[in-house]
């Protein structure tokens, strides 16, 4: 008997009309819209509107979805006492885990606060979260959450640095943001569906993707790209330490992709923006350095970076530390993890796949005082 492909691999398990994924990695849109005209053109938060309300939004309804967003930034009194209560050295992740499961108890699914105020309350609130913890347990400070950027980006990289963002880094995030919102049925967005067939509230399906996201195989794998680069000097010595990873048979993360087969769509976009920000900055040698790991995998294993790879330079070259790398994911993902949560529900039913028993076949119980 032929051995089926593990991990659901060429399954479909459903229907959507938010995203497509070219199989061949020549191109993904977003309900409709090319990946490569909304990164040129487009901000994070049209995308995030696209994403929830099916349209991108005209010139008053973004600058009236901006204005909500910034209204929603603040956090309550009890989320921030949870966040100074987190150990400090607890992965960020877990941090945004815990953070929006509590604001779950505090703010539930309600006509209040319905799925889509959630999903713009927690778009809005997570980049405050993160960082309210962060500056807590790095100097003992409560920061303030709001500030005057009307953008996610900037709103993040104001609270990071305490100042007003450089201009190209801003431009850059945003662009990282646009690229990491959606991405069809990846294994976080799958894990959310599938808490929200249970009929689940909002907030535990984003709890179950963001729960998933953690894992190395999925959205930790921009923090290994950037624990690879930094061991390096220069690109010759990039070259002989992946050569002697790969006769090791170590595993080079940022390298691949489940879905493409000949390359990512998005790296090519990222890596440009890498390269940018390499120029101006003092540790800029990591930008030939991850060219020269991309050119020895595809030389070696014909293996292509797929978006992890130049956004781990990308974020370095922006000031953000490495562990905030994957978080910055879940920033950009409960979009698009909002949008499969609204749609699982507008024709829901349980996901509950079959499995392929392969254990022994029936027999007879052995009483307790019979087994030797």
């Amino acid at each position: 008997m032929n051995k089926k492909p593990g991990g659901l691999a060429g399954i479909t398990v459903g229907d959507t009309a938010i995203s497509t994924v070219g199989k061949e990695g020549l191109d993904l849109n977003y309900r409709g819209y090319s990946i490569h005209d909304l990164a040129a053109y487009a901000s994070f938060e049209e995308v995030a509107y696209l994403l929830i309300h099916n349209t991108l939004p005209n010139q008053r309804e973004l600058q009236a979805y901006q204005e909500k967003l910034m209204m929603m930034r603040d956090l309550p009194d009890a989320l921030k006492y949870t966040l100074e209560k987190i150990p400090a050295t607890t992965h960020p992740m877990d941090v945004l885990r815990t953070g929006c499961s509590m604001l779950g108890t505090l703010e539930p699914e309600s006509k209040q606060h319905d799925q889509y105020n959630i999903a713009d309350r927690l778009i809005a609130c997570v980049p405050g979260m993160l960082l309210y913890w962060h500056h807590f347990h790095k100097s003992g400070k409560t920061i303030k959450i709001q500030t005057d950027e009307n953008t996610i980006a900037g709103h993040f990289l104001t609270l990071l640095h305490g100042k007003t963002p450089d201009a190209l880094h801003h431009r850059a995030l945003d662009v990282s943001l646009i690229l990491y919102a959606e991405h069809e049925f990846n294994a976080s967005t799958f894990a959310a569906r599938v808490t929200t067939s249970t009929e689940s509230d909002f907030y535990s399906a984003i709890v179950s993707g963001i729960g998933t996201l953690r894992g190395a195989l999925h959205g930790g794998a921009n923090e290994a790209a950037m624990d690879l680069i930094s061991q390096f000097k220069n690109p010759d010595d990039a070259e002989k330490g992946i050569h002697d990873m790969l006769l090791k048979k170590a595993k080079i993360m940022g390298f691949g992709h489940r879905v493409y087969k000949i390359s990512d769509p998005r790296s090519d976009i990222i890596k440009t923006w890498s390269k940018k920000l390499s120029m101006p900055a003092s540790d800029g040698y990591f930008y030939p350095i991850s060219e020269r790991i991309e050119k020895v995998m595809w030389d070696e294993k014909h293996l292509f970076p797929n978006l992890d790879f130049y956004s781990a330079t990308t974020y370095h070259f922006c000031g953000i530390p490495t562990s905030m790398f994957t978080p910055l994911f879940v920033m950009s993902r409960l979009s698009g993890w909002s949008a499969h949560i609204i749609e699982q529900r507008s024709d829901n039913r349980l996901i509950r796949p079959d499995a392929n028993y392969i254990g022994p076949v029936p027999h007879a119980y052995i009483p307790l005082i019979d087994r030797g």
